[in-house]
């Protein structure tokens, strides 16, 4: 959107550590991110007055609000779509809030996300619930998890560009050997090979164990406000340049096979309008988070949003493309496939870490940052730049 390119500005984030299992409650982890998030940024609770997140996050606005003290709040909002909403609360995504910071509606905005998922349980164990529309057409047909969703689309990518296991492995690999330097990441210390990739069990062929994301329970927070007062800020402002969100004609759940070319993603959609908007192209851009709660939907990003051609996304992993030093260093945290995954927050605190100079994983010079949510639903994008 035109009118919030640098207008804002992220001075905060905060986070809990991750795990297979935490004993703190959601709210309990809601808030200790919020807390240290504003403690970065070094403004009091007190002053806050908008607050963002997205669906399925289970503690509401007014738990937080009473439970971390903070003032009167004049926006609040939420997104859609699980991970494609990736901290993209409020339209447009993410972090928030751009539009109320710029518009004058709040002052100082908070987003946060807090998940038990390590601790459960799955959403789709639960066949006897009433199902989603999407769901009435897939479920039935043995496609009862969003790994045997990607994993159809997976299989069609390889079919028809001729994508190997080992393009799927290069992806793994990046996000783990980022997560072998992130002493915070759930996969710190250790390393992964390519014989444990290749012999790993299937979860929905062709995607193996290391194909799909951890199950992590944790929370994680950022403070936003605008540019103007990010100059007197505790932290080194990171500006929101552009952002956008993306859902395509006739798209049909991650399977998307109502879609003329179930391969051009939501991805492809938000791109369009993220890239109209910025001062600065695919080429320029220093440093990726991309939504990877499995390892094809890099391959299918990377061509959504125009480092590559249309099937080009799996031969842009080769050569270390994606490690540090490579045409465009990856998931510098880990990711959610080796850090955590807490529906995509994590890349967009790293994103503000490698530009704030702070990664684990640093990426000498890195000025702009994509950031991404996921792709095969409604999804959504932004911009970085110091």
């Amino acid at each position: 959107m035109p009118g919030i390119k640098d207008a804002t500005a992220v001075v905060g984030i905060g986070q809990t550590p991750f795990a297979k299992q935490l004993p703190e409650s959601e709210k309990t982890l809601a808030c200790r991110a919020i807390l240290a998030a504003l403690d970065d940024a070094g403004i009091a609770p007190s002053e806050v007055d908008g607050l963002a997140s997205y669906t399925m996050e289970e503690t509401d606005e007014v738990e937080v609000a009473k439970a971390v003290g903070l003032g009167d709040l004049t926006f609040f909002s939420k997104v859609g779509y699980g991970g494609g909403g990736g901290g993209g609360a409020p339209a447009p995504p993410p972090p928030p809030p751009p539009p109320p910071l710029a518009t004058g509606q709040a002052t100082v905005g908070v987003a946060w996300r807090s998940r038990k998922r390590g601790s459960g349980p799955r959403p789709w164990k639960n066949t006897a619930v009433q199902l989603p529309t999407p769901a009435q057409w897939t479920r039935p047909f043995g496609l009862l998890r969003p790994a045997d969703e990607i994993g159809m689309l997976a299989r069609r990518y390889m079919h028809e560009y001729g994508a190997t296991r080992d393009h799927l492995f290069n992806v793994a690999l990046a996000c783990r050997n980022r997560a072998n330097q992130n002493p915070a990441a759930m996969m710190y210390e250790r390393p992964l090979t390519r014989e444990m990739y290749m012999t790993s069990r299937w979860i929905s062929e062709p995607l193996c164990l290391f194909d799909n994301c951890l199950e992590t329970d944790g929370a994680l927070a950022c403070v936003i406000v605008s540019a103007e007062r990010a100059r007197d800020c505790r932290q080194r402002p990171v500006y929101v340049h552009s952002a956008a969100q993306g859902l395509p004609a006739q798209h049909h759940g991650m399977v998307n096979y109502w879609n003329d070319d179930p391969l051009t993603g939501p991805a492809w959609t938000a791109a369009r309008h993220l890239w109209k908007h910025a001062d600065f192209t695919p080429d320029d851009v220093d440093v990726a988070q991309i939504y990877d709660a499995f390892t094809p939907l890099i391959p299918l990003s990377l061509e959504g949003y125009g480092f590559c051609g249309r099937g080009e996304g799996a031969a842009y992993t080769e050569g270390g493309a994606l490690e540090i030093g490579g045409r465009l260093p990856l998931n510098t945290g880990g990711g959610g496939l080796s850090e955590a995954y807490v529906h995509g927050f994590n890349l967009i605190n790293e994103g503000v870490k490698q530009l704030r100079g702070t990664s684990t994983a640093q990426v000498p010079g890195a000025a702009t940052c994509l950031v991404t949510a996921g792709e095969g639903v409604p999804t959504s994008a932004i911009l970085l730049r110091n």
